[in-house]
């Protein structure tokens, strides 16, 4: 009897890196998890901030993500009462990744190009590898003009989320999308911005000190 036809294409190789691609190698799938690494998100949250993606195409990823055990589907109690989809511990491992091609692209995010969508906490995952290397603990609000972002580094691990932070900052940051990009590549120090005049930095914790002097 022949094998019985798979649900999905597979490249067939026993190989940890082809195995890896059969789960998140789908077009828009690795962008999903970017978002739901922000948090739980509803469906309608998620289209808003995948410009591009066709509602179809990511019902079908979300459904994929679930039965591959990257994401969960909950119920929000009343007075919402809607749904939302949010990482497993599986889908959150992924976040190195996604910080790796971040890195790895980063040298050809050049001018913004016209047709160029953006969302303010699209800036998240290089910043927080950059903040991170300084090892200190904290809560660090960004502010962009495309609006609001918040990271956590040390302590319980690093995340990330939109809009402002839950609990007080222990720095906040005001800079434009290019300086971020810049301090996200590593070509220029929240230090040496702060100093020239394009970052406003405000604290005076630990990590805001390690901030100021970098």
């Amino acid at each position: 009897m022949p094998p019985a036809p798979r649900s999905r294409r597979s490249y067939d190789q026993y190989c940890a890196a082809a195995r890896a691609l059969d789960v998140v190698g789908d077009r828009w799938t690795l962008l999903i998890v970017r978002e739901l690494l922000v948090g739980p998100r509803r469906y309608t949250d998620l289209h808003a901030d995948l410009p591009g993606v066709s509602t179809d195409v990511l019902a079908s990823r979300l459904k994929d993500m679930e039965r591959e055990g990257l994401t969960t589907r909950r119920r929000i109690p009343p007075p919402s009462a809607a749904y939302v989809y949010e990482l497993t511990d599986r889908g959150r491992e992924l976040l190195p990744v996604l910080q790796a091609l971040g890195t790895w692209g980063a040298p050809v995010l050049q001018e913004r190009r016209p047709t160029d969508a953006v969302r303010a906490h699209w800036f998240a995952l290089p910043l927080l590898r950059v903040l991170a290397g300084f090892g200190a603990e904290g809560v660090v609000q960004v502010r962009l003009a495309e609006g609001e972002f918040h990271v956590r580094v040390g302590g319980e691990g690093e995340s990330y989320g939109d809009g402002p932070a839950p609990d007080a900052p222990d720095v906040h940051l005001t800079l434009d999308a290019e300086t971020c990009v810049a301090v996200g590549r590593g070509a220029l120090t929240v230090g040496d911005g702060v100093r020239a005049g394009s970052i406003d930095l405000a604290g005076e914790g630990v990590l805001a000190k390690a901030l100021r002097a970098s």
